[in-house]
């Protein structure tokens, strides 16, 4: 850090930064019912898209965790009717809100500058091109709908008209305007975005400084490594624009590193009902590993990716969130209509009530009309789980 910044003002404990970064996220306090999963998603700024679909995908699970039982069907009219979102390189391939389409100008002018992903096409322009020329004639359409999506070899393998479609959405030519069973459906954004926002006005400073703002805000309270990593930016664009992002520096105890707020997170104190949920692992509350630890003493890891015989904690091992803290976790699957815990463990034996309240929530949403413990770390954490289900 350059020792030109603002020295901090204010000390945070440990316990109200938790609390501050709990309420920024919408897990503590009434949820804006009202507003919904639209309301949800400019709030965040950006809710991660992955392939991995368990009790269901996880910018499903992002609404769930927050505004209880939302219809699945009602998540998704929400991000993709009305022009309301569009989706995007952020923290990942991420659904974000329709007005930040000029924030990532900076984005795509790297992605233009640089000329192609990791494929190269054969012919970009005549590709391109005959690309552009299928949207405009019959509009949205799906890589399968354009001419394909591979050559016919491993994922990888791309077609050249997956490139190229691939490509123009790098770069803002085309945008992603909703996902149909799970591929991507492709518009043109001079069609899909409003007029009002469909530039690349915006010099790169003032794109990064708005993203950093509204890292902050919906984060609450963050280090300069947690501001960047909400939206993938690098630790000197964050330097470049804090001071003018409108955060507060502040002090948070037992963090070794500079933190900034959101000065609206400081207005008062954060209070109101904790939500007890479970937390898919794309989760923004979680999706900082280190940052996940800092703040709740709680070291998580995606097992998808590693060999079954080494997994700890399952495959697809959901946090426990109840009081405010991370209590344990589940991996969770179905079978026929009952929702199986596979594999559960519980940070403290008070634990087992809420982790029970959880996974009945849960069932019900995913339309399971019983629950089962398969495996736990012990089997008291069975028998207690187990106990609390039946109690119900």
């Amino acid at each position: 850090m350059t020792s030109s910044l603002p020295q901090p003002t204010l000390s945070l404990s440990a316990d109200e930064a938790r609390r501050i970064a709990l309420r920024a996220q919408g897990f503590l306090g009434a949820p804006d019912r009202k507003g919904g999963v639209r309301a949800m998603l400019r709030h965040l700024g950006a809710v991660q898209l992955d392939t991995i679909s368990v009790l269901a995908r996880s910018h499903e699970l992002i609404p769930y965790a927050r505004l209880g039982a939302v219809g699945r069907q009602t998540v998704e009219r929400a991000y993709w009717t009305e022009n309301h979102a569009f989706e995007y390189w952020s923290h990942a391939a991420c659904v974000l809100p329709i007005e930040e389409w000029p924030h990532f100008a900076f984005r795509r002018r790297v992605k233009r500058a640089h000329g192609y992903r990791w494929h190269k096409m054969r012919d970009r322009e005549a590709s391109c091109r005959l690309v552009l020329d299928r949207l405009t004639a019959d509009g949205p359409l799906t890589s399968t709908e354009l001419g394909g999506a591979k050559n016919g070899g491993p994922w990888w393998d791309w077609s050249e008209t997956k490139i190229a479609v691939e490509w123009l959405l790098d770069t803002g030519d085309v945008v992603c305007t909703e996902r149909r069973g799970w591929k991507r459906v492709y518009d043109l954004a001079g069609r899909a975005v409003p007029a009002e926002l469909l530039h690349d006005d915006l010099d790169d400073r003032e794109c990064l400084r708005r993203l950093v703002a509204l890292a902050g805000r919906s984060l609450g309270v963050a280090t300069r490594a947690d501001l960047a990593d909400y939206h993938r930016l690098k630790g000197e664009q964050v330097d470049a624009v804090i001071a003018d992002s409108g955060l507060v520096p502040v002090a948070v105890e037992g963090w070794a590193k500079a933190a900034w707020a959101d000065p609206a997170a400081l207005a008062e104190a954060p209070r109101g009902r904790h939500r007890t949920t479970l937390l898919s692992p794309f989760d923004s509350l979680v999706w900082d590993r280190p940052r996940t630890e800092r703040i709740f003493g709680f070291a998580h890891k995606l097992e998808a990716y590693v060999p079954k015989p080494q997994r700890v904690h399952g495959y697809f091992a959901m946090p426990l969130l109840a009081g405010g803290l991370l209590q344990g976790r589940v991996d969770p699957a179905r079978e026929g209509t009952t929702l199986v815990a596979r594999q559960l463990s519980l940070t403290t034996p008070k634990a087992a009530a809420p982790m029970a309240r959880a996974l009945r929530e849960a069932a019900e949403w995913v339309g399971c009309d019983a629950v089962r413990v398969e495996r736990a770390s012990t089997p008291e954490e069975v028998a207690a789980v187990t106990a609390e289900l039946k109690a119900l």
